[in-house]
């Protein structure tokens, strides 16, 4: 299955509003991947300018910005979008799902790796922000506005300001 399908599939998998498959190409989600991926191959290919005017479109027309550099798996979903920030040295797994204001940011301290790692099957609710490099495990939920300082094991739920496991499973 090619790229564009996989993300009409995840699309149509994950969210209840959608009412026919056409909806999917007007998602902000959806466009943002196309250009992440176009933005990605030219970043890999060290042709940073291309890449980051791609990223900037991209930004401009669905308010969700992945930095080129970032590395995302498959089936990521983000519902609604706006206000998204994937930093660049972020890896997220596959079957992530994030809603509107969440970033994968930096703290400003680090060199090197300084953006998040994210583990597949992960859920993160709207406004959460997940800062440095820190590793969020499998199956791992981050609640709604939570702030993620520190690395979070899988199965776990992390909420609060700053964040903290409320449990794990």
């Amino acid at each position: 299955m090619n790229f564009i399908q996989e993300q009409i599939k995840v699309i149509k998998e994950k969210d209840p509003a959608l009412t026919s498959t056409i909806e999917v190409f007007m998602y902000p989600c959806f466009k943002a991947m196309i250009y992440y991926k176009i933005s990605h191959y030219f970043y890999k290919k060290k042709h940073f300018l291309i890449a980051r005017y791609i990223s900037e479109k991209a930004k401009r027309k669905t308010g969700i910005e992945i930095h080129p550099g970032a590395t995302i798996g498959k089936g990521l979903f983000i519902d609604h979008g706006t206000g998204v920030v994937i930093g660049e040295t972020a890896i997220i797994g596959d079957n992530v799902t994030m809603f509107h204001g969440v970033t994968l940011g930096g703290t400003g301290k680090e060199k090197g790796k300084r953006h998040p790692t994210v583990g597949n099957n992960v859920f993160i609710g709207c406004g959460a922000k997940l800062l440095g490099n820190i590793t969020i495990g499998d199956n791992a939920k981050i609640g709604a506005n939570a702030v993620i300082l520190k690395d979070v094991p899988q199965s776990a739920t992390a909420v609060g300001i700053p964040g903290r496991i409320l449990k794990k499973d």
